[in-house]
């Protein structure tokens, strides 16, 4: 069976794609899986594209497995687009999700209903071994609340409100989140390339 090496720590993340590629046959390994743990890749590229493909390329090549990468965050609007790609450092490099959302919170206790328009922006990049790499985003549409809700998820999720929907991405059940997230619809963009580098 083909293995497919996904590179994040992210519990959430890997949870997601477990269920995102769940109907592929390959075998997904996560760092920890092949004793790569204390691998860590500094994010320092400008765009979520530049984060996915360094962090992707750097496994693949230490890894030797054909390897799937994302980078992606929140843009809010009324924050001129922050924290964009800076949104897993928002708060400080030890923050914790809770910590986030409050800081996105206070920031945003001023700006009025009507003028909270955000988005999660997602790009997911495959690398091989050899160095060669392949790219594709999603994008989900929304605004923030005024207070978390909902259980499920995990990041920014409780605060984002899914445009048409009414509801936060933590309301909605893991199958319902995947059909509309930002991540969801990154990989099923990148699912036909996907199955051409590896052969399944």
């Amino acid at each position: 069976m083909k293995k497919l090496l996904i590179a994040t720590h992210n519990t959430g993340k890997l949870r997601e794609y477990t269920q995102l590629l769940a109907d592929l046959e390959i075998e997904l390994l996560s760092p920890i899986d092949i004793g790569m743990d204390s691998v860590q890749v500094e994010e320092t590229g400008d765009t979520f594209e530049e984060n996915a493909r360094l962090k992707a390329l750097t496994y693949a090549q230490a890894s030797g497995l054909p390897t799937l990468a994302d980078d992606s965050g929140l843009e809010v609007d009324a924050l001129d687009g922050r924290p964009g790609v800076h949104s897993a450092r928002y708060a400080g490099p030890d923050a914790t999700d809770e910590d986030r959302r409050r800081k996105l919170l206070a920031e945003m206790r001023d700006v009025p209903p009507g003028r909270r328009s955000a988005r999660f922006r997602c790009a997911v990049a495959l690398a091989l071994p050899d160095g060669r790499v392949w790219t594709a985003d999603g994008v989900c549409e929304g605004e923030i609340a005024f207070e978390p809700r909902g259980k499920g998820g995990f990041g920014y999720d409780p605060l984002f409100i899914v445009s048409g929907d009414g509801r936060t991405m933590a309301e909605m059940a893991p199958d319902e989140k995947n059909l509309i997230s930002h991540r969801g619809r990154a990989l099923r963009a990148a699912m036909p390339l996907l199955k051409d580098v590896l052969g399944i």
